[in-house]
């Protein structure tokens, strides 16, 4: 099937998740893009939003065409089923790494010799007792590319992260105020990153996905933070309807979109994060905050004493301190 851009491999294992298993079908769909994606990241006034989430969520996508291969298997040889694509905890990169798709890198994320770092891995469990396929071998070598490129230094060692430090972690995962010290390493990157894999050697040998579905949008390529940060919820749900961005909610997604604008460098962005100091949500008037105060600091320090008097929040409230702070 053209969907599937890496061989399905097997790998017997009993599962605490569903004792019954006893096999594991690991399968990968290629997402690879058509050009290096860290070419935004120079377009300090556009937003960076990881290649995966471009298109429509690939949950929706690769759970039926795995539902559909269960369906035929049981149909062939019986045996009970369960499919899982991201939806229950599920080490798929070892299991993928063990069933010979690909390594688990010095970055953690797979790699596999014939389609680079970008793949999707689904998992098939079922009750038949199939043969293994032989795992795949550690092809690194002594590069530490993706560990050198990271832009907040979250890879502490070889094959180990830091999530606490992961842009992506940090702009999808994470629900307060990104930490100070990690705000300018984000650059422009508004929802993931994509550093330590598109800087791997092995993406030589990677083709561009066929899966149309999975296409980057045009409004999702290099979108202009100024329009971003005048998305209300409403548009922000019809602007990112079937895109994994919708599940950051819009908060979250304008504190990004406001760290991206402070690190822009563009002082005309300055009336964007002005006017969201009075956003309703605090994690984005907080964020608004320090991208005045690196855009327009003369302008952020006069209105430091009548915001400081009307705000409530405390998170707030420390931004502005902070603010006064550096100025001493």
């Amino acid at each position: 099937m053209d969907w599937l851009a890496a061989k399905s491999a097997l790998r017997a294992q009993p599962s605490a998740l569903w004792p019954q298993a006893r096999s594991i079908i690991m399968l990968g769909l290629n997402y690879g893009p058509g050009e290096d994606p860290r070419g935004i990241l120079e377009r300090k006034t556009r937003g960076a939003i990881s290649v995966y989430a471009r298109g429509d969520d690939y949950h929706d996508i690769i759970k039926p065409r795995l539902k559909a291969i269960a369906r035929w298997l049981v149909a062939q040889a019986g045996g009970d089923v369960k499919v899982f694509v991201d939806t229950a905890p599920v080490m798929e990169k070892p299991l993928a790494a063990a069933a010979g798709i690909g390594w688990q890198g010095k970055h953690t994320n797979l790699v596999s010799r014939e389609f680079g770092s970008w793949l999707f891995l689904g998992a098939i469990f079922t009750t038949l007792d199939l043969p293994l396929d032989a795992e795949e071998r550690d092809h690194c070598g002594t590069c530490r590319a993706c560990l050198d490129v990271c832009p907040t230094d979250a890879f502490p060692a070889p094959y180990r992260l830091d999530a606490r430090r992961c842009i992506s972690y940090l702009t999808i995962e994470h629900k307060g105020p990104i930490p100070r010290a990690l705000r300018a390493g984000m650059g422009n990157r508004i929802y993931g990153c994509d550093d330590c894999l598109a800087v791997c050697p092995w993406n030589k040998f990677a083709q561009a996905g066929r899966e149309a579905k999975l296409a980057a949008r045009d409004a999702l390529n290099a979108p202009a933070l100024a329009e971003l940060a005048r998305l209300d919820d409403a548009s922000f749900r019809a602007l990112f309807a079937k895109s994994p961005v919708k599940r950051t909610g819009r908060d979250r997604f304008l504190r990004n979109v406001l760290i991206a604008i402070g690190n822009s460098g563009t002082p005309s962005l300055a009336s964007e994060a002005e006017r969201l100091l009075a956003d309703a949500s605090p994690l984005v008037r907080g964020a608004a905050v320090w991208a005045l105060a690196r855009l327009a600091p003369e302008r952020a320090a006069r209105l430091a004493d009548e915001r400081l008097e009307r705000e409530s929040d405390a998170a707030v409230h420390e931004e502005w301190r902070a603010l006064a702070m550096e100025r001493t």
